[in-house]
């Protein structure tokens, strides 16, 4: 996926969105009627899906993580589904991190798998079956939310405070996977994710709605190897950016920046560019957890000697209000169990 145009996130008139609204009414259209189709299956496994109503990252897979461990403190052994963006595999197929390489099966489904079994599958039905063959009493869809495919008994849809919906345009005018309206009747619960003003319009509908919201926030883990030095930052997420002043944010001294397109795929050429202008300008190399998975899996002596020379930014998600989530997940496992 290339990076995300400026103007999508610009509520300001855009001529390139202006153009491009006739296709986005189209694909809005399309979109919006394909989220409400009748699923194609349901499993015997409680489906709670992360999801997002934009292009883009919200915090998902950090979202996902978080709520495994709040899961398994209550007991649970959850494990996760999703689609295996950037990589090549197809699935169903279960993730083995030792086996696996970003390239495969994409830099998210090798984070997810350090904390339960993780199947990737570009078809979410035949995925949920080769989850039930696991030792999984909880699925965990990081992202499908837009897929009518598969059954959710709960879906938990995130919105970036500073963003919200952008434009508020469907592709490709804008980053809305499909109609705000639209998606919002097939949500159960909105997360505002972050600071800022910007989900003003997400709170107004899910508000009609009648939905909970709730708050959570990423927070950066120490990193202490980070502290006192001249950082290269490179990153190819969904916002670079966001991660550019997340290091500022915490006083750390970038001197230098690099974005790549989201999940994208490291060569040797850009590896090669990397090692040798941190060298020659005397800087360290510091990146996402999700770049290092791409980087540390891939093969040849360079990528390993820039995984191991590259530091690392952890982010961890925590949840406001984690009772009123945690009831509510308690809820839909209750009516699930009932349902037979």
């Amino acid at each position: 996926m290339k990076t995300a145009p400026d103007f999508w996130w610009k509520t300001v008139f855009s001529l390139p969105a202006l153009l491009l609204s006739p296709v986005g009414w189209i694909y809005g259209l399309v979109a919006g009627r394909r989220i409400l189709k009748r699923p194609a299956y349901k499993s015997r496994l409680p489906v709670i899906c992360i999801g997002n109503f934009v292009v883009g990252g919200t915090g998902k897979t950090p979202f996902a993580i978080e709520l495994a461990y709040r899961l398994q403190e209550d007991g649970h052994n959850p494990g996760f589904l999703l689609r295996g963006y950037g990589g090549s595999a197809k699935g169903p197929l279960l993730v083995d991190a030792e086996r696996h390489n970003a390239d495969e099966v994409g830099d998210e489904a090798l984070l997810l798998a350090r904390y339960g079994p993780t199947v990737i599958a570009a078809d979410r039905p035949s995925g949920a079956k080769l989850a039930e063959q696991q030792p999984i009493d909880v699925l965990i869809m990081d992202d499908g939310f837009q897929n009518p495919a598969l059954a959710k008994d709960l879906s938990l849809v995130l919105v970036d405070c500073s963003t919200g919906f952008g434009n508020g345009r469907c592709l490709p005018a804008g980053p809305m996977r499909a109609p705000a309206d639209k998606q919002m009747l097939k949500a159960d619960c909105l997360i505002l994710v972050g600071e800022g003003e910007a989900a003003e319009d997400a709170v107004h509908l899910a508000g009609r709605k009648g939905l909970p919201i709730l708050h959570a926030h990423l927070r950066p883990q120490a990193n202490e190897n980070l502290v006192a030095r001249r950082l290269f930052a490179f990153a190819g997420i969904g916002r670079p950016q966001k991660f550019f002043e997340t290091l500022k944010g915490l006083g750390l001294e970038v001197r230098k920046t690099r974005t790549f397109p989201d999940h994208h795929g490291y060569s040797l050429a850009d590896v090669k560019a990397l090692l040798t202008e941190a060298e020659e300008a005397g800087l360290t190399l510091v990146t996402t957890s999700k770049d290092m998975a791409r980087l540390e899996t891939s093969d040849g002596e360079l990528f390993h000697w820039i995984a191991s020379s590259t530091e690392v930014l952890d982010v961890r998600m925590e949840i406001d209000n984690e009772d009123r989530l945690a009831g509510l997940i308690k809820e839909k496992l209750r009516l699930k169990k009932l349902a037979g």
